[in-house]
């Protein structure tokens, strides 16, 4: 039973679990805010740095292939974004199964 004349501080195990949880859950959004990028007309764009990232290429290698035309980008405002769909697009047209 909880004594209602009772005055709960941080050291209170209850309240100190609970503020424990509140924080891990911040950082947790805080994190989730960062990476959250919204979908444009249902479609999602990646920056330089996160398609180099997720391709596992240089962020130069990237260049050659937006040079070459080998894969679709906006520049917006200097800023080059890719579509997330035609990055998959790519990955899936070269894709190669192993020989059993």
């Amino acid at each position: 039973m909880i004594d209602l004349g009772k005055v709960l501080t941080t050291e209170d195990k209850l309240i100190a679990s609970t503020m424990q949880k509140m924080e891990k859950s911040s950082k947790w959004l805080s994190s989730f805010l960062v990476k959250y990028r919204p979908p444009m007309n249902g479609e999602r764009y990646m920056t330089d740095k996160e398609a180099s990232e997720y391709l596992r290429l240089s962020r130069r290698s990237l260049q050659e292939y937006r040079n070459k035309r080998m894969v679709p980008f906006i520049i917006l405002g200097g800023k080059v974004l890719y579509p997330e769909s035609a990055i998959y697009e790519l990955l899936e047209a070269n894709y190669f199964k192993a020989i059993p």
